[in-house]
């Protein structure tokens, strides 16, 4: 009889002790419990986070058809779908990610009083040549308060004007994202020498993810000047020693005034410091604390009603609501951008697109080399409740309603693996063939 009852209750504990298993285990084929239907949360980070592309259609289906299922709610469940516990504090030397197959090392710091419950500033800072990331660690944390989690990339002999330095930057703060609860509306570029020109580059393209830009003691090949206009909605701190012999101060003094043509907010510091073994060309620490109070004071505009972007053929990349999707040929970089030097490149021949959006609902749009482009659109842009009207170089392109689709709002959130800025709807718009008048300014 004591048998019998005590292997009654090791039948119950067994049972109580495997039910959370289930959970688990809720999306793993065939394991499913018939009578156990997943939550829309699950099923909406099970999508996000599939790597397996037989499965994204289903998953799509699931949370589409899902009795629960609305916009709101999913907006919710995207938001929830990073969760931050304990990891690891203090300097961090050794940490890689593996971009194309190649590894890619960069140095972490990460403030010792680092809590998941709140969320910090991120800086990301690239050495100038002959450096490393962990030697720039060492000169970066001794400088800061224990306010921003600080990350150096290593690039080999400081190539950042590479698209795989491009890729491996990308990737770097999307890993860290992961792992550390970032505030993504304060994330800050800065670089000196090649990783000054890094910064103007990689922040030109992917503007719409920075707070502000800080290049030092660098410059930029003037074909790459029409992708100023790229940074009207970012902030950049310009700092350039007037002594500097390697790279002279012609060449942020020059971008500075591209900047001014294109209304681009910025504060541009000369300083009159040497370094006994730099000469001119350095990041003195005297000019460090205007820069963090800088950085102190700025917050990326996520969901600006204006915006402008200027693309090569292999930048067609969303930027913030807006995409060019197919344009007249084009300049098309290489793995080193514009070593090629065709004619695309030497005469600047880009694609443009400037869109705004008014408060009659209306989105003026004007192209250069476009033939057709995307806008995505949520509630805090457009009312969804009055007819939408695009107007594309002085001709109307579209007028009608625009209904917000759970599909969109999940494809664009795992496409761009931004939980912060949600996008429900979107519109392709064909480029009217009787604006073929368009031209550059």
């Amino acid at each position: 009889m004591q048998r019998f009852v005590f292997a009654n209750a090791l039948i119950v504990l067994l049972v109580v002790c495997l039910c959370p298993l289930v959970d688990a285990e809720e999306f793993v084929e065939g394991k499913t419990h018939p009578d156990r239907k997943p939550t829309l949360r699950s099923l909406v980070r099970s999508y996000v986070q599939e790597f397996s592309g037989s499965l994204l259609t289903k998953r799509l289906s699931q949370i589409v058809s899902h009795p629960e299922a609305n916009i709101h709610l999913i907006e919710e469940a995207l938001r929830e779908v990073l969760h931050y516990g304990t990891a690891p504090v203090g300097v961090q030397s050794q940490r890689s990610v593996t971009v194309k197959g190649q590894e890619v090392s960069f140095a972490l710091y990460v403030p010792p009083a680092y809590s998941p419950d709140n969320t910090y500033p991120l800086i990301l800072c690239l050495h100038g040549a002959g450096f490393t990331g962990e030697s720039y660690l060492e000169r970066w944390v001794p400088r800061l308060e224990d306010r921003y989690i600080l990350v150096c990339p290593t690039i080999p002999n400081g190539a950042w004007w590479t698209r795989f330095a491009e890729n491996s930057i990308l990737e770097i703060l999307g890993r860290i994202s992961e792992e550390y609860h970032i505030n993504r509306d304060r994330v800050f570029l800065t670089g000196m020498s090649n990783g000054g020109i890094g910064a103007w580059i990689i922040g030109m393209h992917h503007a719409d993810l920075f707070a502000g830009i800080a290049p030092m003691a660098s410059g930029l090949d003037d074909v790459m000047f029409p992708f100023v206009e790229n940074l009207v909605n970012t902030p950049i701190y310009v700092i350039h020693g007037e002594k500097d012999q390697v790279m002279p101060i012609r060449l942020s003094r020059d971008l500075v005034q591209e900047m001014k043509r294109h209304g681009v907010p910025h504060q541009y510091r000369k300083h009159q410091w040497t370094h006994p073994h730099a000469g001119g060309h350095f990041f003195p620490r005297q000019e460090l604390p205007a820069l963090i109070a800088w950085f102190d004071q700025r917050r990326r505009i996520s969901l600006p009603t204006k915006i402008s972007m200027v693309r090569d053929a292999t930048h067609l990349m969303a930027f913030s609501w807006g995409r060019i999707d197919s344009t007249d040929q084009i300049a098309a970089f290489s793995e080193n951008l514009v070593d090629k030097r065709d004619r695309f490149i030497a005469g600047a021949i880009y694609a443009k697109l400037q869109a705004e959006i008014t408060a009659s609902n209306t989105i003026i749009v004007n192209t250069v080399r476009v033939k057709r482009y995307t806008l995505f659109l949520n509630e805090r842009l457009v009312d969804f409740s009055q007819p939408i009207v695009v107007r594309t170089n002085g001709i109307q392109s579209f007028e009608g309603m625009v209904k917000p689709r759970m599909e969109i709002l999940l494809e664009e959130a795992r496409q761009r693996s931004d939980f912060h800025d949600l996008y429900s709807a979107k519109l392709m718009i064909d480029v009217p063939t009787s604006s073929s008048f368009e031209r550059e300014e």
